[in-house]
């Protein structure tokens, strides 16, 4: 008998092993982070588990494509999504209304619309018109979201806070702060129940027609109603309004309630604590609540940093915040560009132009290349100084880089008009024409306003062109009279 169990026992074993293998040996979600979260890494790990074939059990997908999304990485996710629905692993209803607001945040709203349509009709629930719905609000498209609300209601779905909220935030976010309390009591008499971001949200919009006393009644009506708690995101919504407001002391022990609040020891419950008595301007606080997060956190994020950094850069302390930045730098498994560039800001603008200069260089020592936002810093300082050429070439520069999401970078109207001038105050014909072939990598069209700037530079230096009224057609501009008539100064038969 005993040796009959073994023999099962030992064969169930080696069934478990062989299965095993199938499988990845830590969770999908730690095997995508190990090595840091930024995007390109995530990107690679991703691909290496999918070319591998090994599975994953749903929960773990689920799970995963939940921390892709809150880190806002919406192509690995909907690559995970895709690929694992490919394999066989079904969807629920609430898994496709998931997919469709991915699909929205990656490919567009177009692409999310043609998904929701190819949807079988048992699908259509007020998750997936829910998810919609709330795309439409996020790109502020409010004719099309009040259509499909109104609709919701017409095919009698089941409503939630959910779509109320995503309604109420379009409005809050488009400057109509009034037509939130109309919301609220709809939901009030359709016996909808709140949540806690519907709170929130409440709260937002009357302190955007500054009615502080409306906010605290709201407070003290959830405490009465008691079906809704408030947690931390209550209490450093209501610090930030008291902040905004200028009652420092209130936000002070709306902070102290938060921090009660925050039980679960959560990272963005720390960082909002550490913004807002930033705000307040209380340092001593800032700092106590820097060493309980890397007591909860001993393994401190990238992310966290920046935000300790930036906020001391904010209350002008420069020591401490090159402290923390050595302390993160001699520490971290991967550089984040985003932390120096806070640095080389707070540099540059006390005027510190080698300080600034020698961290973009051990910037690059350390395997990381200046990003566009670091090129821009530099550009707007010398753009501050006079010195046309080193902007021209920063500029150069954070064209070439581009945007971290693919896009390209391009100088603002602002800037371009400032370096023209300049070169039209200096009747620099081939410092102009120079700064042109560079925003030409950036921009397929120079417009109206740089081509009219390009004829005045031609103009003050009395120099003639034979190709410019060929290059003014074939940048299909319509010159103004003024412009026009400097085309005929300039031009040569």
């Amino acid at each position: 008998m005993a040796s009959s169990f073994m023999q099962q026992f030992a064969k169930k074993k080696s069934v478990l092993k062989r299965s095993s293998k199938k499988y990845l040996e830590q969770g999908l979600y730690k095997n995508l982070f190990a090595d840091g979260g930024e995007e390109k890494v995530v990107r690679e790990k991703l691909n290496q588990f999918l070319k591998s074939h090994k599975s994953a059990f749903k929960w773990e997908v689920d799970h995963t494509l939940k921390i892709l999304r809150s880190r806002k990485l919406y192509g690995p996710a909907i690559k995970l999504s895709e690929t694992m629905e490919k394999r066989g692993m079904n969807k629920t209803v609430s898994d496709q209304a998931i997919h469709l607001d991915l699909i929205a945040k990656s490919r567009g709203l177009p692409a999310a619309e043609a998904y929701f349509i190819t949807l079988p009709e048992q699908s259509k629930s007020h998750l997936t018109y829910g998810a919609l719905l709330n795309c439409y609000c996020k790109d502020s498209m409010t004719e099309k979201a009040q259509e499909l609300f109104e609709k919701m209601k017409e095919l009698n779905l089941e409503l939630s806070s959910m779509p109320y909220n995503s309604l109420m935030t379009l409005y809050l976010k488009n400057g109509m702060p009034q037509m939130v309390p109309p919301f609220i009591q709809e939901m009030k008499a359709s016996d909808i129940m709140p949540d806690t971001y519907t709170y929130n949200v409440w709260m937002r919009a009357l302190a955007a027609v500054n009615d502080i006393p409306g906010v605290e009644r709201i407070i003290e009506e959830m405490k009465r109603d008691g079906r809704v708690a408030g947690d931390w995101t209550t209490y450093s919504n209501l610090a930030s309004i008291y902040v905004d407001a200028g009652l420092f002391e209130k936000a002070e022990k709306a902070l102290k309630e938060l921090e009660i609040k925050n039980a679960s020891k959560e990272i963005s419950a720390y960082q909002f604590l550490i913004t807002l008595y930033g705000r307040t301007g209380n340092l001593l606080e800032v700092y106590r609540i820097w060493r309980s997060l890397k007591l909860a956190f001993p393994k401190t994020a990238n992310i966290s940093y920046l935000n300790m950094i930036q906020v001391l850069v904010n209350l002008n302390d420069l020591p401490g915040a090159e402290k923390c930045f050595h302390e993160w730098s001699t520490g971290c498994s991967t550089y984040d560009i985003r932390i120096a560039n806070v640095l080389i800001a707070a540099y540059l603008k006390e005027g510190s132009f080698k300080k600034a200069d020698n961290l973009k260089y051990m910037s690059q020592k350390r395997g990381t290349k200046a990003n566009a936002k670091t090129w821009e810093l530099f550009l707007d300082f010398h753009l501050k100084n006079g010195n046309i050429k080193a902007v021209v070439r920063c500029m150069d520069n954070a064209i070439a880089v581009g945007r971290e999401n693919g896009g390209k970078w391009t100088p603002t109207p602002e800037v371009v008009e400032k370096v023209m001038k300049h070169f039209g105050e200096k009747k620099d014909v081939e410092g102009a024409e120079g700064f042109l072939e560079v925003l030409k990598k950036a921009k397929d069209d120079l417009g109206r306003e740089v081509v009219e700037s390009l004829i005045r530079v031609y103009a003050g230096a009395q120099k003639k062109s034979a190709s410019m009224r060929r290059r003014v057609k074939m940048e299909n501009v319509e010159l103004s009279e003024d412009g026009k008539k400097l085309l005929d100064e300039i031009s040569e038969e």
